[in-house]
């Protein structure tokens, strides 16, 4: 049986054929995608570089030599390559455990394919078994967990060395566990309305069209 650590890096290398060579690609973040990025070194003499969605990601894709535009200084993305958290049978998501899912949205929403990579434990039915990141602005903190209360969930500022965590784009993140999303484009979409709201950790509307799921077999092509 292979380790999770094995099958992440069975899909970071599988996700290779994605990458279009003279294209910029869009990267991720997450333990999944670091073993893409490793992989991805290995042709980085074939692509400009790559648009990333963490500071974690910047700083990995730079030390091993990839270049990483800003987002504003490029068009559209043949492809955007991400991990999630969880991944149901239509492609939808629940991501964010990197805390990175606003600019995971971003990035995603700039290329032409969304392609997840993941190890079989991520795949559901229905969305709501992980908790559920949103990013939110700190003064809604206590609001938007009454609002997801109403839905029953139960909402908790994550923690990092007894203080808030602070992303990259200096919000907080609620995880909120309770929910089951049998709708994740209406969830997601109605979420988005809450002021205070930065982002919800639902990718419906930018879903998946590709997850390479690593299984005891192998890496899985799941198209949606």
């Amino acid at each position: 049986m292979l380790s999770q650590d094995e099958l992440k890096t069975l899909v970071g290398q599988a996700a290779l054929q994605y990458v279009i060579p003279g294209e910029i690609v869009g990267v991720g973040t997450g333990s999944t995608v670091n073993k893409f990025i490793d992989a991805l070194a290995t042709m980085k003499d074939r692509i400009p570089g790559a648009v990333s969605s963490s500071e974690a990601s910047t700083q990995r894709l730079q030390s091993l030599g990839i270049r990483v535009f800003d987002a504003n200084e490029v068009g559209e993305l043949a492809v955007y390559i991400d991990g999630a958290d969880e991944i149901d049978g239509r492609g939808c998501m629940i991501k964010g455990g990197g805390a990175a899912l606003t600019r995971e949205k971003i990035v995603a929403a700039q290329a032409r394919r969304f392609v997840c990579i993941a190890d079989e434990s991520k795949r559901v039915e229905v969305l709501g078994r992980y908790p559920l990141p949103v990013e939110v602005i700190p003064m809604a903190t206590q609001r938007l967990v009454r609002q997801f209360a109403s839905l029953g969930g139960q909402a908790r500022v994550r923690l990092k060395d007894g203080q808030p965590l602070v992303t990259d784009n200096g919000q907080h993140i609620l995880d909120v566990t309770g929910l089951q999303i049998p709708d994740p484009l209406a969830f997601e979409s109605e979420v988005n309305q809450w002021p205070g709201v930065v982002t919800v950790g639902v990718f419906a509307h930018q879903r998946a069209q590709v997850c390479l799921l690593g299984t005891a077999s192998g890496v899985r092509t799941l198209g949606f």
